[in-house]
């Protein structure tokens, strides 16, 4: 199976039994449809959980903002919450990772970096070339 979204928020790793560990992150994937005699456009975002076993080091790359591909399958999470209650949920076991665009840069300004100044008595200001 193939997905693609906007990761939410920064990939964390967690440790397991036996020394294994696991990185665990959530997309967001969008889409829109256009209901039957409408002219109003709906938008649905649908937050998927993934995990990812290949390699802990991955997580330093799945950041916040990072448009990603996602190639797995899906696994079923059923459990009884405190009131006795039957729930479940999704998640998507991830074997490839394609990063599509990393997220703009927080500290990036519209200054631009101005250039160093030569204080060298060596080394003149003005070259002639």
């Amino acid at each position: 199976m193939e997905i693609s979204g906007r990761i939410v928020k920064d990939a964390v790793t967690a440790k397991v039994s036996n020394g294994r560990e696991v990185v665990n992150f959530s997309i967001a994937v969008n889409d829109s449809y256009r209901p039957k005699g409408s002219a109003e456009l709906k938008k649905i975002v649908t937050y998927i959980d993934c995990s990812y076993w290949m390699s802990a080091k991955m997580a330093q790359w799945l950041k916040k903002g990072t448009m990603v591909e996602l190639f797995g399958r899906i696994g079923l999470n059923v459990y009884t919450n405190a009131e006795g209650k039957a729930l479940g949920s999704l998640t998507f076991h991830t074997s490839n990772i394609k990063i599509l665009v990393f997220p703009k840069a927080e500290n990036a300004s519209a200054v631009p970096v101005s250039a160093k100044k030569n204080t060298s008595e060596n080394e003149p200001d003005d070259l002639p070339f």
